[in-house]
Parts: C-alpha cells; structure tokens; sequence
C-alpha cells in the first residue's frame, strides 16, 4: 500500500461519516416524530421487520443501500438497535431472493402470467385488482424478453 492509497482511504472513510451525519441530521429535521412512529410500527415485531427489511431490498434491489439508510435512521435516533436487527437479516435474505429470481427462467410460465395479468386488468371490478393484473403481466413480459 502506497501513501497515496492509505490517503485516499481516510479521505473516503472521512467523506462516508460526514454523509452519515449529514444524512441523519437531514432525516430527523425531515421526518422527525412522524417518521419515528412509522418505523415503530413497522419494526416494533421483529418479525414484522425482517418482512420490512426483505421487501425493502426486493423493491430497491440492493441490500446495501437499505443498512446504509437503517445507520442513518440509527445515527438520527429514529430506530434502535433491536428494531434495526430483523431489518438488516431480511434484507440480507431479500437480496438472496431478488438473485434467486433474477436466476430464475421465467420465459417458460411468462405467456401464462400475461394470461392472468390481462384477465386481471380487464375484468377486475375494483381498480386496485386492475392495476395489479396490468403490473403482473407488464413485468412478467418484460423479465420473460417479450417487451410487448
């Protein structure tokens, strides 16, 4: 390691807790008390935040970015530990999850989920469902390839 290196390695540590902390005044200036209960609610079960915490990081994709914004909601004193725990293991198993159905050949069932998808959006008395079948058989045609 050159002397350079070790520099550029303080400077980025240095960079990462000022944006830690910027972060976090920033969250709780924001959020504040509303934010607080939210999360409670969410993570008062441990359970209820491992569900949180895989959902979380299937919808971002990324496992990382979800324990970087729990440190900021730790650093904020937004969240405890406790609370931050469930989160971080299901993020851990919803960025094995998203791998798995990234890995996954969905082209042999992709026309049927269209199938269901279009049934759903057409003939759903709710809107809710509507949109649902319209979402399920979008992105059942786009990880299959057919991009219709």
């Amino acid at each position: 390691m050159t002397v350079q290196n070790i520099i550029s390695l303080l400077g980025g540590l240095g960079l990462f807790l000022f944006g830690m902390n910027f972060m976090s005044l920033a969250i709780n200036q924001v959020a504040g008390n509303k934010m607080k209960d939210l999360l409670e609610r969410l993570t008062r079960n441990r359970f209820k935040g491992f569900f949180l915490g895989v959902l979380v990081t299937m919808v971002i994709q990324s496992s990382s970015a979800t324990t970087v914004m729990l440190m900021g909601f730790l650093n904020a004193g937004i969240m405890d530990l406790a609370q931050a725990t469930g989160v971080i293991i299901g993020a851990n198993i919803g960025t094995t999850i998203t791998s798995v159905l990234i890995a996954l050949d969905v082209s042999a069932i992709a026309p049927i989920c269209i199938f269901i998808g279009t049934a759903m959006a057409l003939f759903s008395k709710n809107s809710k469902e509507g949109i649902s079948g319209r979402l399920f058989s979008a992105s059942a045609s786009f990880s299959s390839g057919l991009n219709i």
